[in-house]
């Protein structure tokens, strides 16, 4: 046991060091952030990956509808009732911001009039929103305030503003924006300091409408 024990960590070591020199060049369009990695991928991948779209589940697409494009105010980019899919039928949208083609999806295939995610299960544990501006965010909550939906959490995580919420469907929903990634909390090492952050102010927030 012990030599396939040496044996592994050997070739671990010998991945490791030909990783490191096949790192892909960064250039400053590349850079997502300032943040120096805690332990880095043995094979890292290419650093302008993201995140494209989050597909959810839903009990109600018209109920879903009304939360996303009515309240949020993304637009619709497909739309469908009793399509084929998973073994059965559904109903599905698909909303985006800014011409994409989708930022988010949802269908009912597997969970039409069904409940929330239950506790003690694993799964999404929220999606986060990502706004360009913290004007933008401003806005966002502005239009949730105005129909009186409930805010689970606002917080200052030092990297960015967050605001948590359910949608209809229970799912929890962040609403953030970023702050300039020069003014993010770093340790003398580069390395992310571990602060979750103190409360938002959401009357602060609301004058950045003027």
């Amino acid at each position: 046991m012990v030599p396939e024990l040496t044996r592994r960590g050997t070739l671990h070591a010998e991945t490791r060091a030909r990783s490191t020199r096949s790192l892909p060049p960064m250039s400053e369009d590349d850079v997502q952030g300032g943040i120096a990695p805690l332990a880095r991928a043995p094979r890292p991948l290419d650093p302008r990956v993201r995140i494209g779209h989050v597909h959810l589940r839903t009990a109600d697409i018209d109920r879903i509808r009304g939360f996303y494009v009515d309240i949020l105010g993304f637009d619709v980019v497909g739309e469908g009732r009793d399509i084929p899919g998973w073994g059965t039928v559904g109903d599905v949208l698909f909303v985006s911001a800014g011409g994409y083609h989708h930022h988010l999806g949802f269908n009912t295939w597997k969970s039409k009039d069904g409940g929330p995610q239950p506790d003690g299960v694993t799964g999404l544990h929220h999606v986060a929103i990502a706004y360009p501006t913290r004007a933008a965010l401003a806005d966002a909550y502005a239009r949730l305030h105005e129909v009186g939906w409930p805010i689970r959490q606002a917080t200052d995580h030092g990297t960015h503003e967050a605001i948590y919420l359910s949608d209809p469907d229970g799912n929890a929903v962040e609403l953030m924006w970023d702050r300039d990634p020069g003014e993010w909390p770093l340790d003398e090492h580069g390395h992310l300091r571990g602060d979750m952050g103190a409360d938002l102010d959401l009357d602060a927030l609301l004058r950045e409408l003027g």
